[in-house]
């Protein structure tokens, strides 16, 4: 999808599988990463993802610069860019990694 066709109120995802496969949705910034898992799930590209399915939306995990979304963020809440394609991570994964509570701080 090229730039002059993402509508200028939306968000346009290239959502990336851990096979590399790629598929390409447009979205709100309004839009939560729940949301997204959901519309995904039930929108989910048989063709071209049919060895990836997943059981349930709710295992569908985005990650964005290096970090899992929890399912309450909104696009808009991380700041991407209205009208243009942002590339996420979409993993199949029960629960999101617990925060590191061991870490070592140095002074």
């Amino acid at each position: 999808m090229s730039a002059k066709n993402i509508p200028g109120d939306k968000i346009n995802l290239r959502l990336i599988l851990v096979s590399g496969k790629t598929k390409e949705f447009v979205f709100s910034p309004v839009d939560s990463a729940g949301d997204i898992a959901v519309h995904v799930y039930d929108n989910w590209p048989e063709a071209d993802w049919a060895t990836e399915c997943v059981s349930r939306a709710e295992i569908l995990r985005l990650i964005y610069q290096g970090r899992f979304l929890h399912s309450s963020v909104t696009l808009g809440a991380l700041g991407l860019p209205l009208g243009r394609t942002t590339v996420m991570h979409l993993v199949p994964r029960e629960h999101l990694p617990e925060p590191n509570s061991h870490e070592v701080r140095w002074s």
